[in-house]
């Protein structure tokens, strides 16, 4: 199973498998990330799953409603702003790892 690593705003990580398929959001919610609010449910609606991509396999790029959803982030938003609900994982994902910013509202 493909594995993520999340880093989480004070400094720790936790590295978990994820189910292909699932979301980033999704794996996040289901293990207990802190830091990953998910108001809306992984419906692009809300912009509490961003995160920061700082290692891994490249992405797809960013959809138009992921790119407006991004404007509305707690944090500031960077180049490698992401949200993790729009993150599906595959086996080329592998090894991916996202850091959490330090507020989500």
């Amino acid at each position: 199973m493909p594995k993520v690593t999340y880093r989480l705003a004070d400094g720790s990580e936790k590295s978990i498998d994820v189910p292909v398929g699932w979301s980033l959001m999704e794996a996040a919610v289901q293990n207990n990330i802190d830091g990953i609010v998910a108001e809306c449910g992984g419906g692009c609606a809300c912009a509490t799953c961003h995160v920061y991509v700082v290692g891994g396999p490249e992405l797809a790029p960013i959809g138009s409603m992921e790119g407006d959803m991004l404007e509305c982030t707690a944090a500031e938003r960077q180049p490698n702003s992401r949200l993790s609900c729009q993150i599906k994982m595959s086996a080329e994902l592998d090894g991916l790892v996202v850091q959490i910013p330090d507020r989500q509202t």
